[in-house]
């Protein structure tokens, strides 16, 4: 059957005919019929990790209105369907299931969250639904809980991401902070989630064999507000900077807590603290550090296109730190329904989500962040990394290399 859709495009209202995927031979774009293709999208779009969730949406918006502009897919219609996990485990474990249930889904583009994917990879692998996060850095997502010692397994076949891991960047801030910052002794404090621990954790290891020392460590609950008690332990350990591994909701009072109580020493932390809010809810923010994945998309050839057209489409919110990753992700599944629908004579396949799959190991294309494509474990092969330092109210860049531990 087909069913008329309104698209609205540069200030026009039109009618399109798309075809369901109930139409055999859907894809072929011969009497104008086209094929609707749902990618699926997963972040936190309330709440305190909004501002990022929202500027990855945008991104994937974008990524989706370029591709049906240029008709990158012949005979290919996609829509976007954006979810809300709240940065919950179970609210996205509860996503993953409505995005399985809708048959015209062949890709999944999220999460922010290292736990909430946790709690999405078995059921997506299951419907060999592919899934690539443009944010996720916990290591063991794609080369399992032995990565440690050596024994790297990937668990899921279906998980691929853009962000490079937390083995990359927790060594790439320890090498930073005590080669080039020249700061010797840390306290090391992280939020008990999947990606705090484990960030800090790499951190640690790398820090620690390079010479510095770990002068005192705590956890701290990452919905409270209030860190005296911590500060202390902070401030009477002689400490010259305090790492934390999580985001930017705890990490911005922490740090003003912190300069409150006397102690002018900066705090590091991840690309959970990467973003615009963080100087924002930190009056005392000045000095302080963080990394996050890839080069600065402003300082990137590359990215040109994608700020120009980022601008151009009105969003309210800012890309933020992962806008260029999200439309990198986005685009790779755009790629992969692409090859899918060129094996098949043109047309997308019946199995579409199984040749979807199989497509993303031959994906490989120049992308907002640079050249994509991804290794045997479904991570990045850019690696990619930058430190930043606030000054006056902002994220400057102060170093970027491409990083192997």
């Amino acid at each position: 059957m087909f069913i008329l859709t309104a698209v609205l495009t540069t200030g026009a209202l039109t009618l399109t005919a798309c075809g369901s995927r109930d139409d055999k031979g859907g894809g072929d774009s011969s009497n104008g019929k086209k094929t609707t293709v749902v990618i699926g999208f997963d972040a936190p779009l309330t709440g305190d990790l909004s501002a990022l969730g929202l500027g990855m949406k945008n991104s994937a918006d974008l990524a989706i209105k370029t591709a049906n502009k240029d008709n990158t897919v012949p005979g290919v219609e996609f829509k976007l369907e954006a979810l809300d996990d709240q940065a919950q485990p179970s609210v996205g474990q509860q996503n993953a299931s409505k995005l399985i249930s809708n048959k015209d889904v062949l890709g999944v583009v999220g999460p922010l969250n290292s736990s909430v994917s946790q709690s999405m990879q078995k059921p997506f692998n299951d419907a060999s639904l592919v899934q690539i996060s443009p944010a996720n850095t916990g290591t063991e997502l794609t080369q399992g809980d032995g990565w440690k010692t050596g024994d790297k397994k990937r668990p899921f076949k279906t998980y691929f991401r853009t962000a490079t891991t937390d083995q990359v960047q927790g060594a790439f801030a320890a090498k930073y902070l005590f080669n080039t910052a020249k700061i010797k002794q840390v306290y090391l404090i992280d939020d008990q989630k999947t990606y705090g621990a484990g960030l800090a954790a790499s951190f640690k290891e790398t820090y620690t064999k390079l010479g510095g020392k770990i002068v005192g460590s705590d956890h701290i609950n990452p919905d409270d507000r209030d860190f005296n008690a911590v500060v202390a332990k902070v401030k009477n350990s002689g400490a010259k900077a305090l790492y934390y591994g999580g985001e930017y909701p705890a990490a911005a009072p922490l740090s003003q807590q912190l300069k409150d109580s006397g102690s002018n020493i900066p705090l590091m932390g991840g690309d959970g603290i990467y973003s615009g809010e963080f100087p924002k809810l930190n009056k005392k923010a000045q000095g302080d550090l963080a990394t996050s994945v890839g080069k600065p998309v402003e300082q990137l050839d590359s990215a040109k296109k994608f700020i120009a057209d980022y601008k151009t489409a009105g969003y309210k919110d800012a890309y933020e730190a992962y806008g260029g990753s999200t439309y990198d992700a986005t685009w790779s599944i755009i790629e992969a329904v692409k090859i899918a629908v060129a094996d098949n004579g043109g047309k997308l396949p019946d199995d579409a989500r199984a040749k979807v799959l199989e497509a993303m190991n031959k994906v490989k294309f120049d992308g907002v962040t640079g050249p994509v494509s991804y290794d045997e474990y479904g991570d990045t092969t850019n690696t990619m990394m930058t430190a930043y330092q606030v000054d006056k109210g902002a994220w400057v860049p102060k170093l970027s290399e491409a990083y192997k531990p």
